[in-house]
């Protein structure tokens, strides 16, 4: 299989063994981009239908910790994991349904990069996250302004 060949090279680009939990979990995130660790589990489980909770947890803290992985976590949302990760990009979350899409940066190479003040940190990242309503929960009726029969 390509995809998973192309996993494999990632895996030992990052000095990580290949081992089957961390190609399921890795191809699992590269198909379902901010998805929630359940969700995660869910997938890598049609590849590999005897992985653990823990090992795909083990896997996750890995892959996030060798740069593979990034693990985001709006407001109000559990973590969830992406394979885009060495760009400056941010993210849309709905408040209504909680999708998530990623948003390039506006302009420059890292202009979020920096602030006005620092206060004596060494800032080496940013996160960004516009919050609004995507198309489906905008196009919903409002529950509010529909007649009560």
């Amino acid at each position: 299989m390509a995809v998973e060949s192309g996993v494999q090279h990632l895996l030992r680009e990052a000095a990580l063994r290949v081992t089957r939990p961390r190609v399921a979990v890795l191809n699992a995130v590269h198909s379902h981009p901010h998805a929630d660790t359940d969700a995660i589990i869910r997938a890598a489980r049609r590849e590999l239908p005897d992985v653990s909770h823990q090992a795909v947890y083990d896997v996750l803290r890995a892959l996030t910790d060798a740069g593979l992985l990034r693990r985001i976590q709006p407001a109000g949302s559990v973590a969830r994991y992406e394979a885009r990760v060495g760009d400056n990009h941010h993210h849309v979350v709905c408040r209504s349904c909680g999708a998530i899409d990623d948003v390039d940066c506006a302009a420059g190479d890292a202009p979020c990069l920096f602030p006005s003040e620092d206060h004596g940190f060494a800032i080496d990242e940013a996160e960004v996250v516009y919050w609004g309503l995507c198309p489906s929960c905008s196009a919903a009726p409002d529950p509010a302004t529909t007649a009560k029969g």
